[in-house]
């Protein structure tokens, strides 16, 4: 015949107790916790997802701890648009990343995560990208995109045929230098640990034969422009999103005959001849193409982005215009959102 064994339960003031061995609460799966009927004050163990629950009448809830609420950024700023007529590639948007060791823009190290707090309202900004260029005008840089206190700059507008108008913008990366017969011209600089610089231009030959330099992009500088269009600078792959993405390619150098290809990531490529050229694509931070001879277009600088992920005991809220096309994912332990639209975020547990 079994024994019955019990715990020793001492009663002291009030409503204190003390046993003298550990509290074992009932185990329940949740299959089996959904099947009982419960009333408030109900407390398990369960096994499904690790944790002891509580009923609140209407409701189980866990009791665990909640990690903190550290997120890991990848901020890309609008890309910058190319020069018009025998244009330089715009240069990528600058890239900051913080996601587990991945490199961050201009071949730089990762950067911090931040630690925030839940019900604290954030702001985020999503950097358009320069409008494409006519006539006789330089590229449009693109616009900064931002999260908390974290900026990265946007891309330089790529330069163009006329002679004080060859060298392309300074920023996140830099625009390639436009050309010109037997010109020469400066690619821009890009900004540290953000992007590369621009491509220059030195010819020694005549139109068609004359090409412009081409855009940063994330991973590096531009190719130079010479007898062809030089290539945009590629870009960098992140898997802040559970899979790797290319993002941030700068544009292509404009030509007369052969023009640039953009940088991997989504950098448009330039024109040879009169024509428009490739825009960057929208929402990675890519620069657009170099136009190419007498009215051509340079193409529009790619939108900016902002990506953030998340322990996924946190549940994110966007607010006053942020936008998210596919809203909050869920990647193994963690949660990221892919931002749009500039506006608010906060967190709750």
């Amino acid at each position: 015949m079994s024994t019955l064994e019990t715990n020793s339960i001492g009663k002291y003031s009030t409503n204190n107790v003390s046993i003298d061995d550990a509290l074992n609460l009932k185990s329940y799966t949740t299959t089996q916790r959904d099947a009982l009927t419960s009333v408030a004050g109900d407390i398990i163990y369960n096994t499904t997802d690790g944790a002891p629950q509580y009923y609140n009448g209407s409701e189980w809830k866990t009791m665990k701890d909640i990690p903190d609420l550290a997120v890991s950024h990848l901020i890309i700023a609008g890309g910058a648009s190319g020069g018009s007529e025998l244009g330089g590639g715009g240069g990528a948007g600058g890239y900051r990343n913080s996601y587990a060791s991945e490199t961050s823009g201009d071949s730089s190290s990762t950067e911090d995560t931040s630690s925030l707090s839940t019900s604290t309202t954030y702001a985020v900004t999503v950097g358009a990208g320069g409008a494409g260029t006519s006539g006789q005008n330089k590229g449009n840089s693109g616009n900064n995109s931002s999260f908390n206190t974290i900026t990265a700059t946007g891309g330089g507008g790529g330069g163009m045929v006329d002679a004080s108008h060859l060298n392309g913008n300074s920023g996140g990366s830099g625009g390639g230098a436009g050309t010109r017969d037997s010109g020469s011209g400066s690619g821009g600089a890009g900004t540290a640990n953000q992007g590369g610089d621009g491509g220059s231009a030195s010819n020694s030959s005549t139109y068609p034969n004359i090409g412009a330099g081409g855009g940063g992009g994330a991973s590096g500088n531009g190719s130079s422009g010479g007898t062809n269009g030089g290539n945009g600078g590629n870009g960098l792959a992140s898997s802040i999103t559970g899979s790797s993405v290319t993002r941030a390619g700068g544009g292509g150098g404009g030509a007369g005959a052969t023009a640039g290809s953009g940088g991997s990531g989504g950098g448009g490529a330039g024109f040879a001849g009169a024509g428009a050229a490739t825009a960057g694509t929208a929402n990675t931070g890519s620069g657009g193409g170099g136009g190419g001879g007498g009215g051509s277009t340079g193409g529009a600088g790619g939108s900016g982005v902002v990506i953030l992920r998340y322990p996924n005991d946190y549940t994110i809220s966007l607010f006053g215009g942020a936008t998210s096309s596919a809203g909050e994912q869920t990647d193994g332990t963690d949660k990221y959102i892919q931002i749009e639209a500039s506006g608010n975020v906060s967190w709750s547990a």
